[in-house]
């Protein structure tokens, strides 16, 4: 059971700003204490986090995205509740 409802719209935590780092090679998250480096699932899943997507749609754009990927939704339900619990969702 997860803790996300798919109806939300999560939201980058206030201070948080995910951006494309070409040194890196990855999307980051920034804060003011310093910067997250994400793996390619978890940049492309942010990215969607803007505040009015719902879960339900970052899970449909997602899997639009990437036909016949099973266990799409449960991964992208999983990761976001690593997100909220390091607060980096709201």
């Amino acid at each position: 059971m997860s803790l996300i409802d798919r109806q939300q719209s999560p939201a980058l935590r206030r201070g948080f700003r995910l951006q494309w780092e070409p040194r890196q090679d990855c999307h980051v998250l920034l804060y003011p204490e310093g910067m997250i480096k994400l793996n390619a699932s978890a940049g492309q899943i942010l990215d969607l986090v803007d505040g009015q997507r719902s879960v339900a749609a970052i899970i449909d754009r997602l899997s639009a995205n990437f036909p016949g990927v099973p266990g799409i939704d449960e991964d992208v339900l999983a990761f976001l509740e690593v997100a909220h619990a390091q607060f980096w969702i709201e």
